[in-house]
């Protein structure tokens, strides 16, 4: 079994490199696959409340008898103060577990303008001990200074769309200067960068598969991963990613990919409050 590394958060917290991620998958299926992929050696999983199906998650957690970091992200129509607080006991209550690990605003919203007094309200959970740690999810570099310049708490992670064909260097050189870990949502790119000859030549020379490549890219990074796979076996290749490593030149041929176009979900700045 692989045994997963940690990254050692800003306030003093550690979180498993490699998570298992759950977007999109269905609550009848999410118990068995999150179980799945703890025996496969996951030591954390990604919801949110949006995805629906938080009960699978806490299920499969209670479950088992290891560790299991664990968090999720509080939803576009809950931004707000005391929202804010209801929609945190609401996740609890859908997870089942006694404290959380991780909780993240998973969108801006700049339009709506309150993630700030939402960011105020997560500190308040985490100064109260009920959640261990508290990012946010998807914010820019301007979302990002506002919270930090009005709390003086700086998020101890920004997960982010973060895959070889939208790199935001940009960004991960302003989480670097902050000692903001960058998580890396959809780190595959939706499988769109399995297919490219760059990635494929990679693959031909470590004899691994394009999907460990780019995720060993992102390792190399010192990025936090949450692939998703519904599959025991590609479960399992996604953590087989620490018994070999990528070159100076391998690095710079999957940096080469980098598309300033690139993005395939939402733009942060453009996203608005829900209808």
């Amino acid at each position: 079994m692989t045994a997963v590394p940690d990254i050692l958060l800003n306030d003093g917290a550690r979180m498993p490199q490699i998570g298992f991620g759950v977007f999109q998958m269905p609550i009848d299926e999410t118990e068995r696959q999150v179980a799945s992929a703890i025996g496969q050696g996951y030591r954390a999983v990604d919801t949110a409340k949006f995805y629906g199906n938080e009960e699978g998650v806490g299920a499969a957690v209670r479950e088992s008898d290891d560790w299991i970091f664990v968090t999720t992200k509080l939803w576009n129509g809950d931004h707000g103060y005391d929202t804010a607080l209801r929609a945190f006991d609401a996740s609890m209550t859908r997870l089942g577990i006694d404290k959380l690990d991780l909780y993240l605003i998973h969108w801006p919203l700049p339009s709506l303008d309150k993630y700030v007094e939402t960011w105020r309200a997560l500190v308040r959970l985490q100064e109260e001990g009920r959640v261990g740690s508290i990012g946010v999810s998807n914010f820019t570099v301007e979302h990002l200074e506002r919270i930090i310049d009005d709390s003086g708490v700086v998020p101890v992670t920004n997960q982010i769309e973060l895959h070889p064909h939208f790199q935001q260097s940009r960004l991960r050189d302003f989480h670097a200067e902050r000692g903001i870990a960058t998580t890396s949502w959809s780190p595959l790119g939706r499988s769109a960068a399995l297919g490219d000859e760059a990635i494929a030549a990679l693959a031909r020379k470590h004899g691994r598969t394009p999907a460990q490549i780019i995720l060993r890219w992102h390792v190399q990074l010192g990025l936090i991963a949450i692939p998703k796979s519904s599959s025991p076996e590609r479960q399992a290749e996604n953590i087989a990613l620490f018994d070999f490593a990528l070159d100076a030149d391998d690095m710079a041929a999957i940096g080469r990919l980098d598309n300033s176009d690139g993005r395939i979900g939402p733009d942060p700045e453009q996203l608005g409050p829900p209808q």
